[in-house]
């Protein structure tokens, strides 16, 4: 069952990592990469190199989804400047789309009512001047733009998003382990709010205080539930991304998965 699953699930993986040597042990254990950019990725990386790592993937049979760049970046910032940065990083990511053909690509909102939340409104129309036209470049081009919570309190918080970009077919990705260090929102009402919308999971656990991306099981996430939740509703997700930070927290995390999982 683990070797099954493996087949069906993505493993997060910086692309420098790739770089490192990881790309090799990636197909040598027939994982499937979620490949994160950031900026330093971004900025090096040659088509070369692109059309290398996609080919290899490509030819084992793998799928792929990307994960757009986050740190810094404001796509509702009200200063056009900061705007600017956001849609060179977002332009750099769409440019690989051809390349990875990727399931989908998932982007943080960047939103934070701590920052935010006195312009809230303004946030969102500043936010989908840049997002519609990525959603539809990224439609264009065979995939779909997915966006992740980090810092929403509750659904409430996201879903001007996904309402006004559903021309576009974007999607929700639910990140519990996000949901549980920094909502205010349960898990369950997540899910039931966010139903018509939810088209990939991030999966890693905590205990409700960090963001401490531990290997499923380990914390006090009811992901059993999660699961029986999402199969009660129909939600099949487009993709379903385990995200540790420590190699040794993925056989844990693929051994729990098999417990629990729906599919």
């Amino acid at each position: 069952m683990k070797q099954t699953l493996t087949k069906k699930v993505q493993i997060n993986i910086p692309y420098r990592m790739l770089k490192e040597g990881y790309l090799d042990k990636f197909l040598e254990y027939g994982l499937n990469p979620e490949i994160g950019f950031d900026a330093g990725a971004l900025d090096v990386i040659t088509y070369s190199d692109a059309e290398n790592a996609a080919r290899q993937f490509h030819r084992a049979g793998r799928t792929i989804t990307l994960h757009g760049p986050f740190m810094d970046l404001s796509v509702g910032s009200p200063d056009p400047d900061i705007q600017g940065v956001c849609r060179k990083r977002f332009d750099q990511l769409a440019n690989l789309v051809p390349l990875f053909k990727p399931r989908s690509v998932v982007c943080h909102t960047g939103y934070d009512h701590r920052r935010y939340r006195h312009m809230r409104d303004r946030w969102t129309e500043n936010s989908l001047q840049i997002w519609n036209p990525l959603a539809e470049s990224l439609k264009k081009a065979g995939t779909r733009l997915v966006l992740e919570n980090v810092y929403e309190r509750g659904p409430s918080e996201i879903l001007p998003l996904m309402t006004n970009l559903s021309a576009h077919d974007v999607g929700f990705c639910l990140d519990i382990g996000h949901q549980a260090a920094f909502s205010e929102t349960p898990l369950s009402e997540w899910v039931q709010s966010m139903s018509s919308h939810i088209r990939q999971l991030h999966l890693h656990d905590n205990n409700g205080d960090h963001d401490d991306h531990l290997a499923l099981g380990s914390g006090s996430i009811d992901i059993q539930r999660l699961f029986r939740e999402l199969h009660s509703l129909s939600i099949r997700p487009i993709a379903v991304t385990l995200e540790p930070h420590r190699e040794e927290d993925l056989n844990p995390s693929l051994e729990y998965l098999t417990t629990v999982w729906p599919w």
